[in-house]
């Protein structure tokens, strides 16, 4: 297990819900953090409670559906403090909406923020990685990532993908000391559902019903940042909603039957 104290870890997502949880915990352990999400004034609350806890830390806000302007993000993060030894990309943003009805717009800003966005951040971040004798890359992912679900087409896509490069990451890199922990979240009560994006780009505004039955983010977290700190390659997180992800692999037929059955929220 890696000793996260006077580690460098950077956290996307990290003004609420899952990213929020696992900074308090990485701050107890004394690491090194830097925060990055869109609100600023919210980040600096983090900011507050981390440092009290016992972390140093510094805010990066930004939005990372612009992805021109990754290049200069990484390079100030990296001027904090020069490395980065646990990038965690858990920033990501949801939808409510049938395929047919989405806007092109929408799907491709989702697609940005939850897959090009840390994938470019990634490749960015690897040369320096490698250099300073490996890292932890860590993501969000999504049991929509393992199974489409309706509703979901563009968040789904996304959440698929990140699969796809970061095993495929894990296996080129492995033997440079890059790994790589996907984290895979069923339900667990954040503010997704409120900021997800509707068939025309509008706020979704609501919070599932579901949602309130998930796992809390302290729990979550704690999961998570276990896993992190065992270099785990994959952790599931969340309750009897797991079970589709097994469901899906040994017996494909009935999910696709199930997930019709769905009623989506």
């Amino acid at each position: 297990m890696q000793e996260i104290s006077n580690k460098v870890i950077w956290i996307t997502g990290a003004s609420s819900g899952i990213g929020e949880a696992c900074a308090y915990l990485f701050a107890k352990d004394g690491a090194k953090l830097i925060l990055t999400a869109l609100e600023e004034d919210k980040l600096l609350e983090v900011k507050s409670k981390c440092k009290s806890l016992g972390g140093d830390c510094e805010i990066l806000p930004y939005d990372l559906s612009d992805i021109d302007g990754i290049d200069q993000l990484v390079e100030s993060a990296l001027a904090f403090y020069g490395k980065i030894d646990i990038l965690y990309n858990n920033a990501g943003i949801s939808q409510r909406a049938k395929a047919g009805d989405t806007l092109f717009s929408v799907d491709r800003k989702i697609m940005d923020v939850n897959f090009f966005a840390p994938v470019k951040m990634t490749k960015l971040l690897l040369p320096k990685m490698i250099e300073q004798g490996g890292a932890t890359i860590a993501v969000t992912t999504s049991i929509s990532g393992r199974f489409g679900f309706p509703l979901r087409s563009a968040y789904s896509s996304s959440k698929h993908a990140l699969y796809g490069f970061f095993e495929t990451l894990h296996a080129e890199y492995y033997d440079k000391n890059i790994r790589v922990v996907i984290v895979c979240p069923g339900r667990v009560q954040t503010n997704i559902s409120f900021y997800a994006l509707e068939k025309d780009g509008k706020q979704h505004s609501k919070l599932d019903a579901g949602q309130a039955g998930g796992v809390t983010t302290d729990q979550a977290a704690k999961k998570i940042v276990k896993a992190i700190k065992k270099q785990k390659p994959e952790v599931l997180v969340g309750k009897k909603e797991l079970l589709m992800v097994y469901i899906k692999r040994f017996f494909p037929r009935w999910s696709r039957k199930l997930v019709r059955k769905i009623k989506p929220m």
